[in-house]
This record gives C-alpha cells, sequence and structure tokens, in this order.
C-alpha cells in the first residue's frame, strides 16, 4: 500500500528498525531513534542491494518516488543503480575543484607555451583576473551566463567597454579549452553577444596622401631628438611594420649583407615568422645604427638601460614634438600610408601588398601564396617604396605635386 504524508507524520519511532513500503522496492526505513530514511530494494546480478535516498522530510515523498523512478529506469537499461549513484558523487566532486579559476591558469599555461608574446600574456592574464574575484572559485560547469555578466558589467561600469568586451572573449577561450579538455560542455559566453556596449571604433591616424607624406617625411629626416628615436622613425616609413615588431628588434634578426629582415613569431601579431625585404635605404639606416648600438643585443635600446627597448610611447611623442597631434600622425599610422598610397599606385598586386603588411589571407594556401610567390615583387615594392620616399621628401616635391 502506498505512503502518504499524512501517514509518515504520524508514524513514531519503533522499538526495532521497521520498513514501510510505498511500492516498487521504495520504502521508509524509521529507526529507534526515530528517523526516517529512505530505500529502495531491488536485485541486480542476482543480489538483493539497497539504495539510499535521504532522510524525510529533508527528502519529500515525491522526491523519494523520483528517485525511485530514476533508479529503475537505470536498472532497465542494465545499470547498476548503486554505482551510479557513486560515480555521480565522485564526478560531482571531481566537478567542485575544477574551478574557472584553476582551468584558466592551465589555459595560460598553455598559450605561453606556444610562444605568445610577453606583451600579449601581460594583457592576457590582466584580462582573466579581472574575473577572478567573481568566477575564480565557482566549478566551471555550474556558471551560468547571467554570473560572467557580473565582472563584465564591472568594466562597463568605469566606462571601458573595449575592455568589456575583451574579458567575454577571453573568457570565451577560457570556456573552449575547458569543452576541449572534457571540463565543460557549452560556453556561457555565446549568449552574451549583444549584451555588452559596442565600443567605439578609433582608426589610428595616418597621413594618406603624398603631399601630406611629403611633410611628414621632412619633418622626420629633421628631426633633432635621440638619434635611436629618428632612426626608428626613418625605418618606421620605410619598412612600415607594426610598432612593436620595431622597437623590440635585436640585431640577430637582420641580415644586412643579403638584404633581409625575419621577424620572429613570438613578436608578430598572427604568431607567424614574417620576412621583409630591406631595400638599400634601410640597410644605409641601419648600418648607421649599428655603429652606435651593434654591441648590444637591441637595434633601439633604452636610454635608461640598454638592456630594454625604447618604449611605446618614444616614436608617438617624438611626432608630437614634430608639431603632428594624436588625430593626424602615429606610429601605427605608416602602415595605412603605406598600404594607401601602394594600392593607389597600381603597381603592385594587392595580395603582394598584404603579404608585406602580414595580414592574414583567407586560408593557410593563399598564406603559404603570399609567403612563396610574391617575394620577388615584394622585393621589388620595398625599393620602389624607399625610392618615392627619397623623392617625396626633395624640397621641390610640393612644386610639382
Amino acid at each position: 500500500m502506498a505512503l502518504n504524508d499524512t501517514q509518515i507524520k504520524n508514524i513514531k519511532k519503533q522499538p526495532a528498525a521497521k520498513k514501510f513500503s510505498d511500492g516498487g522496492g521504495l520504502h521508509l526505513l524509521v529507526t529507534p531513534s526515530g528517523s526516517k530514511l529512505w530505500r529502495m530494494a531491488y536485485r541486480y546480478d542476482g543480489k538483493q542491494k539497497l539504495l539510499a535516498f535521504g532522510k524525510y522530510p529533508d527528502v519529500s515523498l515525491a522526491d523519494a518516488r523520483a528517485k525511485r523512478d530514476e533508479a529503475r529506469g537505470v536498472l532497465a537499461k542494465g545499470i547498476d543503480p548503486s554505482r551510479k549513484q557513486k560515480d555521480d558523487r565522485l564526478q560531482a566532486e571531481a566537478d567542485k575543484v575544477k574551478t574557472f579559476g584553476l582551468i584558466a591558469d592551465e589555459w595560460l599555461a598553455k598559450i605561453e607555451k606556444e610562444g605568445r608574446a610577453e606583451a600579449t600574456m601581460s594583457k592576457v592574464r590582466w584580462l582573466v583576473d579581472l574575473a577572478r574575484a567573481d568566477l575564480g572559485d565557482r566549478p566551471i560547469k555550474e556558471i551560468t551566463a547571467a554570473e560572467i555578466l557580473v565582472p563584465l558589467r564591472k568594466v562597463e561600469a568605469k566606462g571601458n567597454y573595449e575592455s568589456a568586451v575583451r574579458l567575454r572573449s577571453t573568457i570565451g577561450q577560457v570556456y573552449r579549452y575547458a569543452i576541449a579538455t572534457s571540463r565543460a560542455e557549452n560556453d556561457p559566453t555565446f549568449g552574451l553577444r549583444g549584451a555588452l556596449t559596442t565600443p567605439r571604433i578609433t582608426h589610428r591616424a595616418a597621413v594618406t596622401t603624398r603631399t601630406e607624406l611629403s611633410g611628414l617625411l621632412r619633418s622626420i629626416w629633421g628631426y633633432e631628438g635621440q638619434f635611436e628615436t629618428r632612426a626608428c622613425l626613418q625605418l618606421m616609413a620605410c619598412l612600415y611594420p607594426r610598432p612593436a615588431e620595431l622597437r623590440l628588434a635585436e640585431w640577430s634578426e637582420f641580415d644586412l649583407d643579403k638584404g633581409v629582415w625575419t621577424i620572429p613569431a613570438s613578436r608578430t601579431k598572427m604568431r607567424r615568422q614574417h620576412t621583409k625585404p630591406l631595400p638599400k635605404q634601410a640597410i644605409s639606416i641601419l648600418r648607421e645604427l649599428h655603429k652606435h648600438n651593434g654591441d648590444g643585443k637591441l637595434v633601439f635600446p633604452s636610454v635608461r638601460s640598454r638592456v630594454r627597448a625604447i618604449s611605446e610611447n618614444t616614436m608617438n611623442a617624438a611626432l608630437r614634438r614634430l608639431g603632428y597631434a594624436t588625430d593626424e600622425a602615429t606610429a601605427h599610422g605608416f602602415r595605412a600610408t603605406a598600404s594607401t598610397l601602394l594600392n593607389e599606385n597600381g603597381q603592385f598586386s594587392p595580395d603582394a601588398i598584404e603579404a608585406e603588411l602580414a595580414h592574414v589571407g583567407a586560408d593557410l594556401v593563399r598564406r603559404a601564396y603570399h609567403r612563396a610567390q610574391y617575394w620577388d615583387e615584394r622585393v621589388k615594392m620595398a625599393a620602389w617604396w624607399a625610392d618615392e620616399l627619397d623623392e617625396l621628401r626633395m624640397p621641390t616635391h610640393d612644386i610639382f605635386s
């Protein structure tokens, strides 16, 4: 006969342990102390076994019946419910130590081994740390999208919209690593797309006409500050690499006799080695620099320490001293300048220009084609561009432009 709540509540403690059946193997075991314990008797592999569901009223009659039905379903599949119950408990305990913080640390160690630049690692660690206070100790499987939104909103509240977007992306990368290593089943950040304020994109200032570039070049070549800073700006104009690729350059990367600069993968944006042809003008600047700094490791050492490179602000600060405001010219802007004017010129294929800029092609085949097939064209383009800069620096340029 099935039990009901009134009957269960009225059961008093027994002189000896007594079972009150509810059917389907489920019964309430009442002890001499008055405890009321849910149990389920069943047979598995020819043996009588017992499953515990907890204590009444912590586990209600309805809950106990639901657990019985679940166990019977497991048994119907040929699985021992007691074994499954133990496995589920062990899995739950294991999941508790698979916290977001621990898995994030694993992921950070992984990408560092893969050769991420230290500057990149510092930024990623900083982003992960922004999430630690709210998510670090939480089992990664249990974290919801609403919980992830908490640290994102904190960053947004400070007006740091771009950082909030990057934080969401970084948390998503931790989740994708957790999924790949069987510690999570889904990425809650996917559902947060569109929840954050979209940052306004501000393009880095750059001169994009020959007349503007003419004036900028003359200002750079006439710069009266540090010799190394002037040379750095000259090479930025001539070679248009990413600023960090140049300011952190080491002498071992240059083969001045062959006219080649090999930028290591650890310092490129896409983490792939990038080789650039050096025109004669760049080689001349580098040879002169070598007379000053060739006895050290760095091409552009800091004035305070020869083992540290010039700072990120050195080139931009020099441009400010030359009279160019932040919305007029930046070190990174030389890339846009070269891209614009080279494409407008029409002598060189867009793919060769993209290859020289180390932009990513649509697929691996395209990237390989960029590196292998366009080298000769890039060598000619480097020479043409350097000659063009020489012409633009001539005082007579303004008369004929």
